[in-house]
């Protein structure tokens, strides 16, 4: 980490130094096609910003899809772009690290202006992932798998751009208008859906423990192999402790996401007999573009589309 860390100031160095070189002008404000040069952290982000911003912000996303978004090392296009940004989305709840994380970090070396800078999780209230002693001790970031907390996320968005952007105030009310719309939607037929799972077959067996918004939302009960994604990864004490809970309990299916090694969770299928749904679900990342998922919206319906069908069967 510290070597990557010492690249890191010496590659923001060697563009600032370019940057003198050519004249030291700065680029913010001034985007050739008038554009609001945004960057954002990862995929979800990039895609809720650029359906309310439309044709008005040009978008750099920093973490690619198939790419870990909870530890980053930014690249130098990256920094460069976070450098004349004239505005900034992240996550937040703990998705990026924290303040001691990568984006902050980033933020910092790059002498942003934190006015500039918004965390489309605000005013979500957090939910804690559990400790090996039961204790509540690390913030949950995926509070986006909720569709409700994604309503949240668009209007904070529409609110930073409108804030940064007033003179097209009335298309980012009218872009969010229309979204918004379409996640009441999502969250109707997410409540219409998993009300009719049986009460013998709610609870939602993951890799990760990711989706503890939604279930904790929709009345499932949650059960996963880690907590978040790390370095230590379905290990045999974690498997060992999801297999002993499935037995106890009648679980129906398992399910792996997209963005997660398949091994440890055929382990745990093999050990129990419960079978893996075939279709993996998102989690941390929409799907690439022409895929399933491969927006927000389709994302959140893909989603409930598969886990309504495996409960049901």
């Amino acid at each position: 980490m510290l070597k990557h860390w010492k690249l890191f100031f010496i590659t923001f160095a060697a563009i600032l130094l370019m940057a003198a070189c050519s004249g030291g002008e700065s680029t913010k404000g001034d985007s050739k096609n008038g554009k609001l040069k945004v960057v954002t952290s990862f995929t979800i982000l990039e895609d809720i910003v650029a359906q309310i911003g439309g044709e008005h912000v040009d978008i750099h996303n920093l973490v690619p899809i198939g790419t870990d978004p909870h530890e980053y090392e930014p690249l130098p296009e990256d920094i460069k772009k976070a450098t004349d940004a004239d505005v900034l989305f992240f996550n937040g709840l703990n998705l990026e690290g924290g303040e001691g994380g990568w984006f902050h970090k980033m933020i910092d070396s790059v002498g942003q202006n934190m006015e500039h800078v918004f965390e489309l999780g605000e005013g979500v209230e957090p939910k804690y992932l559990a400790g090996e002693d039961g204790s509540e001790h690390e913030i949950n970031p995926h509070a986006f798998l909720d569709p409700v907390v994604g309503i949240q996320m668009a209007e904070n968005a529409r609110d930073a751009l409108i804030k940064m952007d007033p003179d097209h105030k009335d298309e980012y009310e009218q872009n969010a208008t229309k979204y918004l719309d379409q996640l009441k939607e999502i969250d109707q037929e997410y409540q219409e859906k998993l009300g009719q799972v049986p009460e013998e077959n709610r609870i939602l067996v993951t890799s990760e423990c990711a989706y503890q918004y939604m279930t904790d939302r929709y009345g499932l009960e949650e059960a996963c192999i880690w907590e978040i994604d790390t370095e230590e990864n379905g290990s045999p004490s974690q498997i060992k402790a999801l297999v002993q809970s499935i037995k106890e309990k009648k679980v129906p299916v398992l399910f792996v996401e997209s963005n997660v090694d398949t091994r440890p969770m055929e382990t745990v299928s093999k050990e129990t007999g419960v079978p893996i749904y075939p279709d993996k679900i998102f989690s941390d990342e929409i799907g690439k573009k022409g895929s399933d998922g491969d927006t927000y919206i389709k994302f959140l319906e893909y989603n409930i589309e598969k886990i309504y069908d495996g409960l049901n069967k």
